[in-house]
């Protein structure tokens, strides 16, 4: 095989070759993953909705979506065998946590006080802010938030003035994560009939 001459036009060749084989290998491995890569975040976000509701017998499969003005909240609401309204899940997130967006499957009983959360996204420190995964649902002092009502309950970090305590040394992503829990909370009160749910405000 002749070697090629060593020059600006064959190396300008060679580079382009290799960067268009680039692009075509990344292009068949996105085109291969893209659909599980879907269909693994859609169980996730079942599996979430049905780990933090109430006893229930079906639920709304297509979401209710809330706009608060930053994001699209997504409330997915709950029956029983009657088709009576039991409760409700809430996808709900905040982009100011210490390394960026959290998101939450965040579960109300049909009284607004909270069943159970789910983390479905968060890049926060490991053995820090990662702790969100199951902090607020230990019954530790004032960690949990499970059965709390935020129509009642001020849940924020007790550093705030709240009746939460954070997360050691993460109360960043503590004050982000409770942020997602109380917008979960409005999105919940725009779809539901619980009258207490004028009583609560969120910041």
């Amino acid at each position: 095989m002749k070697k090629l001459e060593s020059n600006f036009k064959n190396m300008v060749l060679v580079l382009s070759s290799i960067t268009l084989f680039a692009a075509l290998a990344l292009g068949s491995v996105y085109t291969l993953t893209k659909d599980p890569i879907a269909v693994s975040k859609m169980a996730k976000q079942q599996n979430a909705i049905k780990d933090v509701l109430p006893p229930f017998d079906h639920f709304d499969l297509k979401a209710i979506e809330v706009n608060d003005g930053v994001e699209i909240l997504k409330v997915y609401k709950a029956y029983d065998k009657r088709n009576v309204f039991v409760g409700a899940a809430v996808e709900s997130s905040s982009n100011n946590g210490f390394s960026g967006k959290i998101s939450l499957m965040v579960g109300f009983d049909k009284a607004g006080a909270i069943v159970n959360y789910s983390v479905l996204e968060q890049k926060e420190t490991p053995g820090l802010g990662a702790k969100m995964l199951n902090w607020f649902k230990t019954n530790n002092k004032n960690q949990s938030i499970l059965g709390k009502n935020p129509a009642t309950a001020n849940l924020s970090v007790s550093k705030d003035g709240g009746e939460i305590d954070a997360i050691t040394a993460a109360t960043i992503s503590s004050r982000a994560f409770l942020f997602a829990v109380r917008n979960a909370y409005a999105a919940y009160c725009q779809n539901s009939d619980n009258q207490r749910c004028d009583s609560i405000k969120v910041k």
